[in-house]
């Protein structure tokens, strides 16, 4: 599974929970949000993270 901006933007805007913590990393760490995308994904996506399954149904849309 690769890493798609946008997919990981449409997992954002359909996840309330990652969208907090989007502005969260955007905000503690002062990151651009293409940056704090990536994070996330390696945070909560990648290697079997908890929004894995949901990120996958995206990606074979």
């Amino acid at each position: 599974m690769r890493y798609f901006k946008s997919n990981m933007e449409k997992l954002v805007n359909q996840e309330p929970e990652l969208k907090k913590r989007l502005k969260v990393l955007m905000k503690e760490m002062e990151l651009e949000k293409s940056f704090a995308l990536k994070a996330l994904y390696h945070s909560e996506v990648a290697d079997s993270g908890p929004y894995m399954k949901q990120y996958q149904e995206i990606d074979s849309e």
